[in-house]
Formats: C-alpha cells, structure tokens, sequence
C-alpha cells in the first residue's frame, strides 16, 4: 500500500508546478491539503532544502503572502552567502537574542507550546531594497519575528518604560545592561 504524500512534498510539487508564478499562501495551504503547519513547510523547503522559494522579503513586486519559485534549481544551505563565521559572529554580537522581540535561543516558543525558540538571520535593510549579507546588515532574529508573528506579540515598551525598568533594577543588573550595550555597540567603558 503506497502512502499518502506529506504535506512539505505536496507543497514542493504545487511549486515546483508553478516555477515562475506568483503564488498566494492560501493556495499554498490547500495545495498542502490544509495543512495549519504548511507555512513551516515552505520555511523548510526553503532555509533547510535551498529552494529558491522567494517572500517579500527578498522581491520588492511581491506583497506579503505571495511568494514564488525562481527555479527547480537549489542552492545547498552551506553555499549560500552567510558564512557560518558570519553567522556565529552576528549571534555573539546580538547575545543569541532576538533584536526584535527579545527572546533568547532556547526561551519557550510563545506561538508553539513545547518548542523552543529559534534564531536566524535577518536583514536590516531589505536585499530587495538593496541591502547585502554583510555582517553590519544582519541581525539575528527569531524564526516568528521572521516570519511576522511578531504583529501578534506585546510592543515594544517605549523609551520611557524601558529606562524605568533599568532603573528599578539592581546595580548588577544595571551594569549588566551597560556592559551588554557597550558591546552592542562596540564602545569601550570610561572609567
């Protein structure tokens, strides 16, 4: 008895039956068979496979939940132009924490319950916009923030707030923050 196709190969199929069309995420999903997880497909497909399945995020013409596949053609996760010595430097220097929301590698999973949260790179000007891979253009981010869960979370909390809460805190922590800042932002502390 054959068995039934999983919900990543059925979406690899619409796709790749597609290559070149723009795609909106609710075909996707019934082309997944209604799969709730099918967007965690095309992130699989993409980031762990390397199709070359493209958001808005990386072509100004499409609108967020379109995407499209540029071609059949896939580009290995360790050829593409993120070094893993680019990566690891980029994590260190944001702490392994998300520089949108806050969570730290290994927090629980706010979206997910059991999972843990996951960092990526993300680009801070578009490389639709004309921003590239360098290390001073990328930011780790977390995979919801990534992919704009992040518009269901809590705000920011304004300047006012966040100084507040430092001030509340104990000397430690309060030299904690500084120090964490000053590496941040590649400062040196005068004494």
């Amino acid at each position: 008895m054959a068995r039934k196709p999983g919900s990543k190969q059925l979406i690899l199929e619409f796709f790749l039956n597609n290559i070149g069309k723009v795609l909106e995420s609710r075909e996707i999903q019934a082309a997944s068979g209604g799969a709730s997880e099918w967007a965690r497909r095309v992130r699989e497909l993409r980031n762990e496979e390397g199709y070359q399945i493209l958001t808005h995020k990386d072509r100004v013409d499409l609108k967020p939940n379109q995407y499209r596949m540029e071609t059949a053609k896939r580009i290995p996760a360790f050829a593409r132009n993120i070094s893993k010595e680019t990566r690891a430097w980029v994590l260190e220097r944001n702490g392994y924490t998300c520089q949108m929301c806050g969570l730290a590698a290994g927090d629980l999973d706010p979206f997910h319950s059991g999972r843990t949260v996951r960092l990526t790179m993300g680009h801070i000007i578009d490389k639709s916009k004309g921003g590239d891979d360098s290390a001073q253009n990328l930011r780790a981010i977390c995979t919801n923030c990534n992919e704009g869960l992040q518009n269901t979370a809590l705000p920011k909390p304004d300047r006012i707030h966040l100084l507040a809460q430092i001030r509340r805190a104990t000397i430690n922590d309060q030299e904690a923050v500084l120090e964490w800042l000053l590496k941040k932002f590649n400062k040196k502390l005068l004494e």
